[in-house]
């Protein structure tokens, strides 16, 4: 039994989550990856997956070794990059995970830059709002934005985005523009509300704070519902400088209550609890972090 090649296989079953799945990634036929896992486990002389009409779940001893072959099969391919002088171009795979709107605008359309200056290399691309288990679902590296739930995490700050009540000049000529934060409840809030609890927009101007509790006909629980609800002229939301940019450059959108500012909100490059950061991660979240400081200057 070839042990790493056994691990590789091992891995890529628990993160296609069937054998005739991993199959294909592999390229393999569906009996030579059961024959390598019946063998693995065999070697380990333990069970390391429940197999049932639902698909593969690792046991608790498949998890404990999903999660170290995988940082050891990662290791080595560092190893064997460093080794060929890598630090020309990375190859491989990178699976990245992040926000449906702002990879949408920020991150989809400069990804040719970052692939053309690794050929070798592919992306899978997660889009998805929510926090996911980045273990649970491969991910080698999360753009995630606000306060990250989880101090444990192995996270690096990549850039941080003032915020803005916006709304488009048309929905400001039918309704008026406020003056004041108390002056919203007259107006009618797009709510941003992922978690269905009670939402509160908090201003600061000089010492003074303000704490306004906004409510609205709409409430969306993704950004991209933000986008589409402000600009069809249906109202006021609070939103980062990114979700509007180039609206707000262009005149169809107007930030509003000048003088009030609120929270700013740090977007984060997070990385997998516990395994090694490949320099593919690495690379990816430098090109993010260039990319912003780009396009805000």
């Amino acid at each position: 039994m070839d042990r790493f090649a056994s691990m590789e296989t091992f891995v890529c079953v628990v993160e296609a989550g069937s054998f005739s799945a991993a199959a294909r990634r592999l390229n393999v036929g569906q009996p030579a990856v059961s024959k390598s896992i019946a063998q693995l486990e065999d070697h380990l002389g333990v069970r390391l997956l429940l197999r049932s009409t639902r698909g593969l779940t690792p046991t608790e001893a498949g998890q404990h070794y999903y999660e170290r072959a995988k940082r050891s099969i990662e290791e080595a391919n560092e190893a064997e990059l460093v080794a060929r002088g890598a630090g020309k171009g990375l190859s491989g795979r990178l699976r990245v995970c992040g926000a449906v709107t702002f990879a949408r605008l920020h991150v989809l359309p400069r990804l040719k830059t970052f692939l053309d200056a690794h050929p070798d290399l592919n992306i899978d691309i997660v889009l998805d709002d929510r926090q996911i288990d980045l273990l649970e679902h491969g991910i080698d590296v999360a753009l995630r934005m606000g306060a990250l739930n989880d101090s444990s995490m192995t996270a690096r700050r990549l850039a941080q985005s003032r915020r803005f009540a916006v709304a488009t000049p048309a929905y400001l000529k039918a309704h008026g523009e406020p003056k004041t934060p108390a002056d919203l409840a007259q107006h009618q809030a797009v709510v941003y509300n992922p978690g269905g609890s009670q939402t509160a927009w908090n201003f600061r101007r000089g010492e003074s704070e303000v704490s306004v509790a906004v409510s609205g006909r709409i409430q969306v629980s993704a950004a991209e519902g933000v986008r589409a609800v402000v600009l069809a002229d249906m109202g006021i939301a609070i939103a980062s400088e990114w979700m509007f940019v180039d609206e707000i450059r262009k005149g169809k959108v107007k930030t509003l209550l000048k003088g009030w500012e609120l929270p700013t909100i740090d977007l984060w490059a997070v990385f997998p609890t516990g395994r090694m950061v490949s320099a593919k991660a690495r690379a990816f979240a430098d090109f993010v972090e260039g990319m912003l400081k780009e396009s805000t200057t």
